[in-house]
C-alpha cells in the first residue's frame, strides 16, 4: 500500500513540471464592434499638411507706411508705385500709404503736417533753409547717421553731396552736421533742344555763350519761339535766372551764398548781370508770348508739342519727353548745359534731388529708414535711369538701360559738371525766405516794374537780415 501513493506522487510531480514548461496561451478578446452607421470614420491625416501647420510662421504684424512725394508727372509716378509695391512685397505686414503732392504744396502743408502725430512717416523734404533747416529747428526730422553707417550710405554718396543734406542740430548751420534725407535722384539744369528744328535750320549745338545768343536771335528771326517758358508757377523762373547767373560767379560764391558764410552779399556785378540779360530776352521776344500766365506743366508740353526750339530746366524731365502717346511721333531731343562766355568750364545749377526725410515721431523708424534705403537701391537706380531720370546711384554694370539719346546727353552732362566739380546751387536755398523773394523781385524784374539793379538789391536787403540772425 506504501507503493502506491509514492507512485501516484511521482506522477503528480512530473504533471506540474510539465505545465510549466508549455507556453501560456493568449486570453480571448471579443471582436471589436463597427462603429454606429451615423459616426463619421476620420480620414487619414497627412503627415506633410500636419507638419507644416505644426511648423506654420505667425501672421506678420500689419503696418502702414505714409509716404508723401512730389513725383506727380506720370513717368516717375510710375516708378514710385513701381517701387512701393515691391517694398510690399518683401516686407509682408507692410502697407505703403503713398500721398502725393505738388512741390509748392508740400512747402506749405509739410511743415504742419511733420509736426503731428499722424503725420507722414517719410517724405520729400526739399534742401535749403526754409525747407529742412527750419524742420531741423523745429525738432522734426529724425537724423540720419546711425542708419548712413548701418546702410554703408557714404559709399554711393559723396560728402559733398552728403552736405546738400545735412545742418547742424540747431538749423543754423546748412552744409554740415547731422544728415536728414537721401536723395533717389541726381539733376543738372541745362538746356534742352528739339533736334528736328535744330536739323532743318542747320543749328548745330553752341560751344560759348555768346554763340547761345546768337542763336536764341536766330531762331526768333526765322519765326519760331527761342525759348519755351511759363513763369506762373514761380520756381522755375528761379532757375531761368540761376542757368544764366551760373555761368559768370565761382563756385566759392555760391557755396558761401547758400551756406551763409563768409559774409558775401547777393548785391554784385554778377548777380546783377544775369538780371540784365534774362530781362534782355524777354524784352527781345524769346519767351513764349503770355509766358506770365502759362504754368510749368504746359510750358513742358508746349515744347513737347514743338511749340519752341529749346526750354531751360532741369534733367528730372527727360523721361517725359520720352513718352510718346500712343500713335504719336515725337520730335528728338537732346541736352546740354549753358556754355560760359568764350567756352569757358562754368557750373550748372545740379545736384541731387528732392531727398527722403523721416519724421522724428514715427513709430517704425527703422521700417522708415529701410524704406530710404530701398529708394537708393540698385534696383531704384535701374527703374529711375528706365524712366529718363539720373538716379544718384550708379547703375550697375550689368544694367540693361540705354543710355543713348537724350537720356545719354543728361546723364553724361551730369557726369561732366560732377567730375568737374562743377556743381551748382538752387540759390533759394540760401535763407528760409529766398525762395519767395526771389520769385516776387524775378516778376517785378520782368514785368519792368524794376531795375536789374533794384532786384539785387532788393535781394541783398532780405539776404543781410538773414546772415544777421547767424551771427553768434
Amino acid at each position: 500500500m506504501k507503493k502506491i501513493p509514492t507512485l501516484f506522487t511521482l506522477i503528480l510531480l512530473l504533471s506540474v513540471l510539465l505545465s510549466a514548461c508549455m507556453p501560456t496561451p493568449a486570453p480571448t478578446q471579443p471582436a471589436p464592434e463597427p462603429p454606429p452607421a451615423t459616426q463619421d470614420v476620420p480620414e487619414p491625416v497627412d503627415a506633410t499638411e500636419a507638419a507644416a501647420e505644426a511648423t506654420q510662421a505667425p501672421a506678420p504684424e500689419q503696418v502702414k507706411l505714409v509716404v508723401w512725394d512730389q513725383f506727380s508727372r506720370d513717368v516717375e509716378s510710375q516708378v514710385m508705385e513701381t517701387l512701393n509695391v515691391e517694398f510690399e512685397a518683401s516686407h509682408p505686414g507692410v502697407t505703403i500709404e503713398r500721398v502725393v503732392k505738388t512741390l509748392d504744396d508740400l512747402k506749405v502743408t509739410l511743415p504742419l503736417a511733420m509736426s503731428q502725430a499722424d503725420g507722414p512717416d517719410v517724405a520729400q523734404v526739399n534742401q535749403g533753409r526754409a525747407d529742412m533747416g527750419e524742420m531741423v529747428k523745429q525738432d522734426l526730422l529724425l537724423p540720419l547717421n546711425d542708419y548712413q553707417a548701418e546702410f554703408d550710405w557714404s559709399e554711393i554718396m559723396s560728402a559733398g553731396v552728403a552736405g546738400r543734406n545735412s545742418f547742424t542740430p540747431d538749423g543754423r548751420t546748412f552744409g554740415e552736421g547731422n544728415l536728414y534725407g537721401v536723395s533717389p535722384t541726381a539733376e543738372v539744369v541745362g538746356v534742352y533742344y528739339n533736334k528736328d528744328i535744330f536739323a532743318e535750320h542747320g543749328w548745330t549745338v553752341p560751344t560759348t555763350f555768346e554763340e547761345f545768343e546768337t542763336l536764341l536771335a536766330d531762331i526768333k528771326a526765322a519765326g519760331i519761339t527761342p525759348i519755351s517758358f511759363g513763369s506762373l508757377d514761380g520756381w522755375n523762373l528761379i532757375h531761368e535766372y540761376s542757368a544764366i547767373q551760373h555761368i559768370l560767379v565761382s563756385k566759392e560764391y555760391i557755396n558761401d551764398l547758400v551756406y551763409g558764410v563768409n559774409n558775401v552779399s547777393f548785391e554784385t556785378p554778377e548777380n546783377q548781370q544775369a538780371a540784365q540779360i534774362l530781362l534782355d530776352w524777354s524784352n527781345a521776344g524769346y519767351f513764349t508770348e503770355g509766358y506770365a500766365g502759362i504754368g510749368y506743366d504746359d510750358e513742358n508740353n508746349n515744347f513737347k508739342a514743338g511749340q519752341g526750339a529749346m526750354t531751360i530746366t532741369g534733367s528730372w524731365i527727360a523721361g517725359e519727353l520720352l513718352a510718346a502717346p500712343e500713335g504719336q511721333a515725337l520730335p528728338q531731343f537732346g541736352f546740354f548745359t549753358l556754355p560760359g562766355f568764350g567756352g569757358k568750364q562754368v557750373m550748372a545749377i545740379g545736384g541731387v534731388g528732392i531727398p527722403f526725410s523721416i519724421r522724428k515721431g514715427t513709430a517704425n523708424p527703422d521700417l522708415a529708414a529701410e524704406y530710404l534705403d530701398w529708394m537708393i537701391s540698385e534696383r531704384a537706380a535701374e527703374l529711375w535711369a528706365e524712366s529718363g531720370m539720373v538716379p544718384a546711384v550708379t547703375l550697375p554694370a550689368n544694367s540693361a538701360v540705354d543710355t543713348s539719346g537724350l537720356f545719354g546727353d543728361t546723364i553724361r552732362a551730369w557726369d561732366q559738371i560732377n567730375a568737374a566739380d562743377t556743381i551748382g546751387h538752387y540759390i533759394d536755398w540760401a535763407a528760409p525766405t529766398f525762395y519767395d523773394v526771389l520769385v516776387a523781385e524775378l516778376q517785378k524784374l520782368l514785368g519792368s516794374n524794376e531795375t536789374s539793379e533794384a532786384f539785387v538789391a532788393n535781394v541783398q536787403k532780405v539776404y543781410a537780415e538773414f546772415l544777421q540772425t547767424l551771427a553768434p
